[in-house]
């Protein structure tokens, strides 16, 4: 009894000594309360709608993903995600397969307000999406540097897992430039991945949500999770958010990622490559080949050279070489340094963008889509979206048959959106149909002001 009583003195005598707080502090445990105030009033619930769930993501995300997709019965089926808020005027960034395919998306903010959401862009080839609602001065998240993450760093998830609105999870950062070949390649361009490992829980329904710093700042989209269950047992992963930026800003201005190009073939390395290769370092990129859809054979960069570093930045993966090159836009100089037989060389190399052949493939299918679709299309010019009242479009001007006079379509029908995603012209609707399978789901107006909505297979 005496022995306790001493216990208790002791423990006592120290709180006075050194106040909870300041023992916290000494210890290393960081304070989460303001930066879980400030991120769960700036992440949403996301409630999408589809006819069917596009199975491009299917073989992946059912067991790792982070998006809770319960149903796989008849349509329509009904699933939730997570989204952040990142401006005032309610722009909200999500992963793309949470979007994708989904013909009505549905925002519920923090304090149980609801909104019709509008797909402003998405990308598959970094699984993320832009959404817009009408609202003003909402909480928002400000955007952190993810290249100043530090493997060790406390880290909070924030998201809608399981329906459970809200829910705040912490944990360090594992490992950064994580490459765990989640993302589908799609129109010849290569998925970047470079994902912060976290062990912050996370389960269906966080797809989409923030991960942020112990500060409030957003870092990363959190995306998936390594399980063998569907459940969390370990690891997730996020999306930095300095490709987040990218696309985001991309998606705002362009409708679509402007992907700069540096023009290079990549190997990672390890131990018996060096050995290989007879390479005089183990931290770098190998350059397998030099293309012409860049410029880095023109700056001097040649096979077998090592990238080490980009503007300063070491990589020591492909995974970090991509996400790198993916934060810049086309036009672009960056200096790559190269470890060339021993000798470190840099190269300013001014990236690349889209060739010209891959727009000119567009106009030479515009013919055979305009068959395909039973219908001829025109731009609209500023005359016709004031006689439609609209802001933008295409208009089918005369239907014959295809697949649109199947799905009931008429002449002079305008349409403004294709899955969410604004309709910019013509060259712009069958740059999307390229890349549709399964269902579509088409918005637009009739001369007399009647909105519509048909759907069909592609």
């Amino acid at each position: 009894m005496r022995k306790k009583s001493l216990t208790l003195l002791l423990l006592a005598f120290i709180s006075v000594l050194l106040p909870s707080k300041t023992v916290f502090g000494q210890l290393g445990n960081p304070d989460f309360v303001d930066a879980s105030e400030k991120s769960t009033q700036a992440v949403v619930h996301i409630k999408t709608e589809f006819v069917r769930k596009n199975h491009l993501y299917d073989y992946y995300f059912d067991l790792r993903d982070l998006f809770n997709y319960p149903n796989r019965g008849s349509a329509p089926v009904i699933a939730t995600g997570s989204g952040v808020i990142i401006s005032s005027d309610g722009y909200i960034v999500t992963n793309n397969h949470v979007v994708q395919d989904a013909i009505k998306v549905d925002i519920t903010l923090n304090d149980k307000r609801s909104y019709a959401a509008e797909v402003i862009g998405t990308d598959p080839s970094t699984d993320l999406a832009l959404l817009k609602i009408d609202e003003r001065n909402l909480p928002y998240l400000t955007f952190g540097d993810s290249d100043k993450v530090r493997v060790g760093e406390w880290v909070l998830a924030v998201g809608n897992p399981l329906n459970l609105n809200s829910t705040v999870t912490a944990g360090i950062v594992s490992a950064k430039a994580r490459n765990i070949n989640i993302l589908p390649n799609t129109q010849n361009t290569s998925a970047i991945e470079s994902f912060i490992q976290t062990d912050a829980a996370l389960n269906s329904g966080n797809s989409g949500g923030a991960l942020v710093n112990t500060n409030g700042e957003l870092i990363g989209i959190n995306t998936a999770i390594a399980s063998g269950t569907g459940y969390f047992a370990g690891y997730s992963f996020a999306i930095p958010v300095n490709i987040v930026k990218k696309v985001v800003a991309d998606l705002r201005e362009y409708g679509k990622v402007q992907r700069a190009l540096l023009g290079v073939k990549i190997n990672d390395i390890d131990n018996s490559f060096a050995v290989q290769e007879n390479l005089k370092v183990l931290n770098g990129v190998y350059v397998n080949d030099v293309t012409d859809t860049g410029n880095a054979k023109s700056a001097g960069i040649k096979k077998g050279d090592v990238i080490t570093a980009v503007d300063g930045k070491n990589v020591g993966s492909t995974s970090e070489l991509m996400e790198k090159i993916g934060q810049y836009s086309p036009n672009e100089t960056v200096k790559i340094t190269v470890n060339r037989q021993g000798k470190q060389m840099n190269y300013d190399v001014r990236l690349a963008g889209e060739n010209d052949s891959s727009k000119k493939q567009i106009t030479s299918t515009s013919a055979n889509f305009n068959k395909l679709l039973g219908a001829e299309i025109k731009n609209a010019t500023k005359n016709d979206l004031t006689k439609y009242n609209a802001t933008n479009g295409v208009i089918i001007s005369k239907v014959q048959d295809g697949v649109l006079k199947s799905a009931g379509i008429k002449d002079d029908f305008l349409i403004t959106k294709v899955d969410h995603v604004s309709i910019r012209n013509s060259d712009h609707l069958i740059e999307i149909l390229s890349n549709k399978k399964g269902g579509v789901l088409v918005e637009g107006k009739y001369p007399n002001g009647m909105k519509a909505y048909y759907g069909f297979g592609m």
